[in-house]
């Protein structure tokens, strides 16, 4: 399997990706949508939404093999967080 080369600076493809998540996507989405994963394919604008971000990529790179995929959580800035979260309190001895 042949590697994907990079078509954009790190900065371009996540200026054009959340561009067209903002512009597109957002729009478009339902009430229910907020936490599910959305892929978006920036050389194309195409998207798919899902509740993992793998199903939701498998989908667009089956419609469109060399996809600059882009991966947004919709209403979070973060697709994943690591540690604990804030609602975890810290025990104390």
């Amino acid at each position: 399997m042949a590697l994907r080369q990079p078509q954009f600076s790190k900065e371009e493809f996540a200026r054009l990706g959340d561009e067209i998540y903002e512009r597109d996507i957002y729009p478009q989405l339902q009430p229910g949508s907020a936490g599910k994963i959305v892929a978006v394919d920036i050389s194309t604008g195409a998207w798919e939404i899902d509740d993992d971000e793998i199903s939701a990529c498998n989908r667009l790179e089956k419609r469109y093999p060399n996809a600059q995929i882009w991966i947004v959580r919709v209403g979070s800035r973060y697709v994943r967080r690591f540690g604990a979260s804030r609602s975890q309190k810290r025990k104390t001895t």
